[in-house]
């Protein structure tokens, strides 16, 4: 006896060693933010882009360069001198050695340089853009998971609860067969139906499990095998969305539109380089730089030099066969297609956010009607086992009941998942994802 308290202690001790970590959706995403690979890998783009954006790379600041070197040469001379006599000089050696600093820098190119920098502005905050995108997929993704993770749970807690009910109609068969109230075909009956009931909820664990390792590997977890607790148990839609809200926001602040009206802002910018190609351009050089140079014949024998040599450019394009002309042609059609994609991806938007609406307001009807119809087919089945227990009811005609008890729980849960994916999506949709929070339960159940 003494050594059976010692298992049992350990035993009850065994969730307390190993409690793992309960996860709010909020700590999801946090911890998804922190670790996803993704993540990292968007952030780090992003910092190409913003180290790209330096005044630098665009061309305003000049490049200065250092140089030095040593050259030599070894000849034989034959001269002929003005009165005709021949003078001849053989291994003759020369030497030369130079360093100094040069410095070039473009003063003026027909205001090239500044769209360039404007250009390497706008692509830093396209880089924004796309990071913040790449977030809202993921805190999206990862919030349709959590909820697909409450949604299977309660999926599996109804099977469960049916093969509950399953077990104590075969208990009642098996008393009654036993008493020769029944006979075998109505215990053969309800034995399938509890087996049926069995691998149902047998696979349903596979499915329970599937969603977890989805959403350990959304977040990154060092091990993918873990078994999290999450929050919450129940699925909460927020009723209280506004459509014209929604469209406000998704025009203000939905990240694709941003990105498009951006992309027509570069092209803009690249007509506006091709354009710069009418203008003269300006180009400043200058050097300091020390040369010796040593002679073995003629009267000097070592020459120094020490001194700054500049120079000023301006010249301009005028003939380039006709290719600017045909280059801002194009361009300005660039201008013109963006405007187009921007007016299309718009008009695709308002699509989305209508069928995304449509969706939402249907599936919040269709909660509350399953609501109504759980209610009554939970009392139809105590009803029915009632009926059942005092012999007034088949078998048959009890599993009818019990399947539609199961089917009500499983609308109603497909009514509440879907109506929360409606909402995530239109979240999403008008750039507010990031914002998300939860609705408060007792409002979200009215």
């Amino acid at each position: 006896m003494k050594r059976f308290f010692i298992i049992l202690s350990f035993v009850c001790a065994i969730p307390t060693m190993y409690a793992q970590q309960t996860f709010s959706l909020k700590q999801c995403i946090e911890t998804g933010l922190e670790r996803n690979y993704s993540i990292h890998i968007i952030r780090n783009e992003q910092q190409i882009n913003n180290n790209n954006a330096t005044l630098g790379n665009a061309g305003y600041l000049p490049t200065i360069d250092m140089d030095g070197g040593f050259s030599g040469s070894l000849n034989n001379n034959n001269n002929k001198l003005s009165d005709g006599s021949t003078e001849k000089n053989n291994g003759v050696h020369n030497e030369t050695a130079n360093i100094g600093l040069n410095l070039n820098w473009t003063i003026f190119d027909g205001f090239s340089i500044q769209a360039n920098y404007s250009k390497l502005q706008e692509l830093q905050r396209m880089g924004e853009l796309n990071t913040r995108m790449t977030i809202e997929d993921f805190v999206a993704n990862l919030s349709s998971e959590y909820y697909n993770l409450i949604r299977q749970k309660i999926r599996l807690n109804n099977l469960r609860s049916t093969l509950d009910l399953s077990r104590e109609r075969l208990r009642i068969v098996e008393e009654r067969y036993f008493i020769g109230s029944m006979s075998r075909l109505d215990l053969q009956q309800a034995k399938v139906d509890f087996n049926a009931d069995s691998s149902n909820v047998l696979n349903q664990l596979e499915v329970v499990h599937t969603s977890r390792i989805r959403l350990n590997e959304l977040m990154a977890l060092q091990d993918v095998e873990e078994e999290i607790q999450i929050k919450d148990s129940l699925i909460y839609p927020n009723p209280f969305l506004d459509e014209v809200e929604l469209w406000k926001n998704t025009l203000a602040t939905n990240a694709s539109l941003l990105i498009a009206q951006k992309n027509k802002t570069l092209s803009e910018l690249d007509y506006k380089k091709i354009k710069s190609r009418n203008y003269p351009y300006v180009k400043m050089n200058a050097g300091y730089g020390y040369t010796a140079n040593w002679y073995e014949v003629g009267t000097t024998d070592l020459q120094k030099r020490l001194g700054l040599n500049y120079g000023l450019t301006v010249g301009i394009n005028i003939f380039d066969g006709l290719n600017r002309r045909r280059e801002q042609r194009n361009a300005r059609i660039q201008i013109k297609n963006q405007e187009l994609r921007t007016q299309e991806l718009e008009l695709s938007l308002r699509a989305n956010l209508s069928n995304f609406w449509m969706a939402y307001q249907n599936n919040l009807q269709l909660w509350k009607l399953e609501k109504e119809n759980l209610v009554a087919a939970q009392e139809n089945y105590r009803i029915a086992i009632d009926r059942y227990k005092l012999g007034e009811l088949s078998g048959i005609e009890l599993r009818e009941a019990q399947n539609s008890l199961l089917e009500a729980e499983e609308r109603q849960s497909i009514a509440e998942y879907s109506t929360k994916i409606c909402e995530i999506s239109l979240l999403q949709l008008s750039g507010q994802i990031l914002n998300y929070i939860a609705p408060d339960p007792e409002k979200a159940s009215e």
